[in-house]
């Protein structure tokens, strides 16, 4: 995605249409977006001959983008599950890894970064009915490797408002979800986290389409992307008007939802009942 920008931005300074470029690659129109959205990978001729058709022959700038070209095709470590990951989750693995802030929306269940192992592992079996043990241990270990960037010391701003309906919704036995609780409560208070609870007791909001995922990058060249998952596939918007209406919405949300302190309160509450 970085590499993308930045070529998306020299062609622009050079006034040059995507078709162009794409013709000088022997490449489509349609490639060249894709390339500069970053959902391709890159060919080292086909970056060069970019960088020349765009006016850049510092050796020292074309070395840095052909440096980013040779890092955007090494597989990353969440490769290594793809055999266990629907063909779309690969990639939104990447962007939140990249991200340095997420905000979300979740109402079915704990999002994946807090969740306990215990819990994902529940959380699993219910969604890969059939999968060998081997598999469902898999795509725990991957969700679990995923919680270490947001408990680093890098870690990205995690913002999220959970509905009430994925804190009460078991997954596992009594005591798994009592973990669980304690879990959000506990992690909470850490200063890159704000978790917030929309109670059942509000009513409607702006929630109403369903669970999504903000992802914010520190480039400035970076768009922010919205994930929204469905049932065979994932959307990633990264039109400014998507974006927008997506931002508003959580929003809104978080303008509803108690501040953190009262929902860590709620938690605390659901434990006692649990």
């Amino acid at each position: 995605m970085l590499l993308g920008s930045q070529l998306r931005r020299l062609r622009e300074a050079r006034g040059i249409t995507r078709e162009a470029a794409g013709y000088s690659i022997r490449a489509s129109e349609s490639k060249i977006s894709r390339m500069e959205l970053g959902r391709v990978s890159f060919k080292t001729r086909d970056v060069e001959d970019l960088l020349t058709l765009y006016g850049i022959t510092d050796d020292s700038e074309r070395e840095s983008l052909l440096s980013l070209a040779r890092e955007a095709n090494v597989a990353g470590w969440w490769h290594s599950y793809t055999d266990v990951l629907p063909t779309w989750f690969p990639t939104y693995v990447g962007l939140e890894g990249a991200a340095s802030l997420i905000r979300v929306y979740e109402v079915q269940f704990v999002h994946g970064l807090l969740q306990t192992e215990e819990y994902a592992r529940a959380v699993v079996r219910r969604g890969m009915k059939g999968a060998s043990a081997a598999d469902v241990e898999r795509r725990v270990a991957l969700r679990l490797e995923r919680q270490k960037y947001l408990l680093s010391d890098a870690g990205p701003e995690f913002h999220i408002v959970l509905d009430e309906a994925a804190l009460r919704r078991p997954y596992g036995d009594r005591e798994v979800m009592r973990g669980q609780l304690q879990h959000l409560i506990d992690i909470s208070a850490r200063p890159n986290v704000r978790l917030q609870v929309m109670p059942f007791g509000f009513g409607g909001h702006s929630g109403e389409s369903g669970a999504f995922t903000i992802l914010s990058f520190p480039d400035a060249d970076l768009s922010d992307v919205v994930y929204v998952e469905q049932l065979t596939s994932a959307l990633y918007l990264d039109k400014r008007e998507d974006v927008a209406q997506y931002e508003q919405a959580l929003k809104e949300l978080q303008q509803d939802s108690p501040g953190p302190d009262e929902s860590r309160d709620l938690l605390r509450g659901l434990l006692q009942l649990s």
